[in-house]
């Protein structure tokens, strides 16, 4: 049996999330002594110049005794994440009409009359 058929072996669940050019793998797999354990794997897509592409992959290891933890600062960290900057994603490469603070600075508003106005936003350090 060569190492491939090994590795299929040990899998025993997996289920995909398709998230643009990256590909997130969680896969139940068998130790040696037949307890399970978790892998999650990114597969990120690169393009190369000729057009070819090549694949990165970053694989973590999750064992059974460290569940309980793990899933406690998962779920600490994304509700954290959630409740301070919302569900909405502001990102160029998720969203097709974001624009750039900058964008915005530097392109005209027009206002109901088609008038061009500048755009300036008062910061106080404390708002950082």
């Amino acid at each position: 049996m060569n190492n491939n058929d090994m590795m299929e072996k040990e899998e025993i669940f997996s289920k995909v999330l398709r998230a643009g050019r990256r590909t997130y793998f969680f896969d139940v797999r068998s130790t040696k002594a037949d307890d399970y354990y978790l892998t999650i794997t990114e597969s990120k897509k690169f393009t190369n110049d000729d057009g070819s592409f090549h694949y990165k992959k970053h694989k973590i290891y999750i064992y059974k005794e460290d569940f309980s933890e793990f899933k406690e600062i998962l779920t600490e960290m994304t509700d954290y994440i959630i409740d301070e900057k919302g569900d909405e994603v502001i990102s160029e490469r998720h969203q097709k009409d974001f624009k750039k603070d900058y964008e915005i600075e530097n392109s005209p508003v027009e206002t109901n009359s088609n008038k061009s106005l500048e755009s300036f936003t008062d910061i106080e350090f404390d708002d950082i």
